[in-house]
């Protein structure tokens, strides 16, 4: 259970195709009939996703769970589409629970456990959880430390390393994410979001005193009505992790509404040309729907 140090490289979550792929599957902590959001048929199905990444040179891609049926037939199918595809299925973001909530904190850890099921036979890298939505006083802090190492642990043994990440009120503050990660000892990674601080003041200087930790990173760019990169906030964050020596994936959550694989593209140029990550687009490539 060592940190994972790998290449820079352009990565795509599916939660930046959400409007293309438009389903949500059910599956929520104690309610496996209840889906996080509502839903409705889209253009793009999800085996489809690895050869569309590939055709457009990115050879990394995270999936969101709730982005993936429970059918067992076609989550072999997903597996296989990757394999066949070789994109690298790096994360796989569980979504949904609260490991220290006072009733219902055992059934979201049960949850947590059952996708790490998931991580494994899909072959993923990595599972990130959420630490926590609760206020972080010692005894959730506490009961984070534990469950944390738990799953770390259940993750290892799936060949899955489990990160949490800067989000929701357990983890929402640096001095918490210090404190949780020395406690764990590099036992759980951390997957670094500049997107959950946007409303923070103090944004990028919170984001320097947890970048050390970083292993995995949600590139979050915001764009304007025009489909432009907010290219002065954008690059602010990703040098911060570039000055402390950051090595993993930019994984992309975000694009234009109206276009989505385009606004996808302009990420992935913009990484590329300033040097933010090492891999390159396959030549004379057309891309696909």
């Amino acid at each position: 259970m060592t940190p994972i140090s790998t290449a820079p490289r352009v990565s795509v979550s599916t939660w930046a195709l959400h409007s293309l792929l438009g389903t949500a599957h059910p599956g929520r902590p104690a309610d496996p009939a209840a889906t996080m959001m509502a839903s409705a048929p889209g253009s793009l199905d999800l085996l489809d996703v690895p050869t569309n990444l590939k055709r457009r040179g990115i050879g990394t891609m995270e999936l969101c769970h709730f982005h993936l049926p429970a059918d067992p037939v076609y989550r072999a199918e997903f597996a296989a589409a990757v394999r066949e595809s070789g994109v690298e299925l790096w994360s796989l973001l569980i979504d949904d629970g609260d490991i220290t909530h006072p009733e219902t904190g055992e059934a979201s850890t049960d949850f947590n456990r059952q996708w790490l099921d998931v991580a494994g036979l899909l072959g993923a890298r990595c599972a990130r959880v959420i630490g926590g939505r609760q206020a972080p006083i010692p005894e959730t802090l506490a009961l984070a430390r534990e469950r944390l190492r738990g799953l770390a642990l259940d993750g290892y043994l799936r060949g899955v390393r489990v990160m949490t990440e800067n989000w929701y009120g357990l983890l929402d503050a640096p001095d918490t994410i210090n404190a949780l990660m020395s406690d764990l000892g590099g036992t759980v990674g951390l997957n670094f979001d500049f997107g959950n601080w946007d409303s923070r003041p103090d944004k990028y200087d919170a984001l320097r005193q947890i970048a050390k930790y970083a292993e995995s990173c949600h590139a979050k760019a915001a764009f304007d009505a025009s489909g432009n990169i907010d290219e002065t906030d954008w690059r602010q964050c990703l040098d911060i992790l570039a000055r402390a020596a950051y090595a993993g994936p930019f994984t992309l959550v975000a694009s234009t509404p109206g276009d989505v694989w385009g606004g996808i593209e302009k990420q992935s140029a913009f990484l590329r040309e300033n040097g933010y990550v090492l891999d390159v687009p396959p030549a004379n490539t057309t891309p696909q729907e």
